[in-house]
């Protein structure tokens, strides 16, 4: 299947619909682990990010059909005195799994990044996802030297 790649429009009723049913799917699943937004959350999210200075998601098409996003947030890295590309969520519909379009949204971002000069990308994954793992690995990240911990707090 061929595949396209769109920036979010937050003026595109088709777009805004995708991003609340997609994160809605990626919420839903086990590896999301919470519960899927109701619609005044779904509202929230996409004002959120639609009003985010740094916000980026991109949209995978294919057939005229969104299939997958990536949800990313541009931030700066002061030991590197340079811009890079944080993904804070990828998500490929179930049905679409295995079929290389979440490989293809994460080669996409990397292009992207270089295009722009960014000095790297990160992402969290978690520790049980090592399906997700292994295409990350494949694409050449790795833990950082030194390794670090992801931390919260939750306020």
């Amino acid at each position: 299947m061929e595949i396209e790649f769109e920036y979010c429009d937050f003026s595109n009723p088709d777009h805004l619909n995708a991003v609340a049913e997609l994160t809605n799917h990626y919420m839903a699943d086990p590896m999301g682990g919470a519960t899927p937004l109701n619609k005044l959350r779904q509202l929230r999210l996409i004002d959120g990010l639609a009003n985010h200075p740094t916000a980026e998601v991109l949209l995978a098409i294919t057939e005229q059909k969104v299939v997958g996003l990536a949800t990313c947030f541009v931030n700066f890295s002061t030991f590197n005195v340079a811009s890079y590309l944080y993904i804070h969520d990828i998500v490929v519909l179930h049905d679409y799994r295995g079929k290389g379009f979440g490989r293809a949204l994460m080669e996409k971002l990397i292009e992207l990044a270089q295009e722009r000069e960014f000095c790297k990308v990160t992402l969290e994954v978690r520790d049980d996802n090592t399906v997700a793992q292994a295409m990350y690995k494949e694409l050449g990240f790795a833990d950082c030297e030194p390794k670090m911990h992801f931390w919260t707090k939750t306020i």
